[in-house]
């Protein structure tokens, strides 16, 4: 089954539905129906490694994301795959691993495989390469943002979310706040610290440093973090942590030394991934819209593969509260 066959049957010419399949073409959507109805009755399949060697594009999209199995960066994943789908263009996904190095040549993979745009998802590469990259293929980063590529950057506001969710325990009567923090090169990282303090300040509370441990975003960092708070007999009754997977490691830490949550500690944390809201309790958290950003992530990559100026939506964090926050007892 030809393209010009697939035209012939649908009544439109070969370079329209060309242009379909490549996400180009400015038709009606009664048309584009036609032609959708006609590729999948006809079962027609596209030649990749002709169209690209025609077209000069491999139809593909490069994801860089950091841990491909993470919760996290797997809705992201998710939104940006949905926001592809039916545009002619897959994605072509490859980890760094929070390594420098590593995303380096993760990134030239993904150039030397021609890739037509790209999506790097957080990550340590440094923003001069980033800016290189931008200048070969369209490319939006998330998470971050890269001086002189701010329209191509989707990035929350990680400060105003921490000092949200701080600020509420802090109204719910807690002092003694504990903040199992995020690896400190990384500027979520650095973000959520900074909130977690500006709230404490904005309270009058002072900023203790033994109350603030370091994790790496993984549950086993949370659940070694919450034990060597409780272990350094450090008077606390709330913990936020900077993300989620490090407070189901420190629920389980509290769980095992016989504190409750939220009656004996109240904790949240930072992301609202699918499984917090089946957590025993359910985790308060701050909510990032994972999902949206991948989906807008795809329709720029699109919008800059078609010509068109970048184009990014304004989102949000939001603090979402649950079970596993409480008055802190008297």
């Amino acid at each position: 089954m030809t393209l010009a066959e697939v035209a012939r049957a649908a009544g439109v010419s070969a370079s329209t539905v060309s242009r379909i399949l490549n996400g180009t073409a400015n038709v009606s959507a009664e048309k584009r129906e036609v032609v959708e109805r006609t590729l999948t009755r006809l079962n027609y399949r596209p030649n990749v490694l002709a169209r690209g060697l025609a077209s000069g594009r491999t139809m593909s999209v490069g994801v860089l994301t950091q841990d491909i199995s993470s919760p996290f960066y797997g809705d992201t994943l998710r939104g940006l795959e949905q926001g592809l789908a039916r545009s002619g263009y897959h994605p072509v996904v490859i980890s760094g691993h929070w390594r420098a190095q590593e995303e380096m040549e993760a990134i030239d993979f993904l150039v030397t495989r021609r890739v037509d745009g790209m999506a790097v998802l957080g990550g340590v590469a440094p923003d001069e390469r980033l800016r290189e990259v931008a200048g070969q293929v369209p490319l939006v980063a998330l998470g971050r943002s890269v001086p002189g590529l701010e329209a191509q950057c989707l990035r929350l506001d990680n400060h105003s979310g921490a000092y949200a969710a701080t600020r509420h325990l802090i109204d719910l009567g807690h002092r003694a706040i504990a903040h199992i923090a995020g690896v400190p090169s990384h500027r979520d990282a650095q973000d959520r610290l900074s909130g977690y303090r500006a709230a404490l300040e904005d309270a009058g509370l002072p900023f203790d440093p033994d109350l603030v441990l370091e994790g790496d975003f993984l549950e086993q960092s949370g659940f070694l973090a919450a034990t060597r708070l409780i272990e350094g007999r450090r008077m606390f009754t709330a913990i936020f942590a900077a993300n989620d997977q490090m407070a189901y490691g420190a629920r389980l830490a509290l769980y095992r030394r016989g504190l409750r949550v939220p009656e004996d500690v109240s904790l949240v944390g930072f992301d609202d991934l699918p499984g917090s809201i089946y957590t025993t309790p359910p985790l308060t958290t701050v909510r990032q819209p994972t999902y949206e950003m991948g989906v807008a992530a795809a329709a720029c990559v699109l919008g800059l593969l078609r010509g068109e100026p970048p184009e990014l939506p304004p989102l949000g964090v939001e603090l979402i509260v649950r079970e596993s926050t409480a008055r802190r007892r008297l």
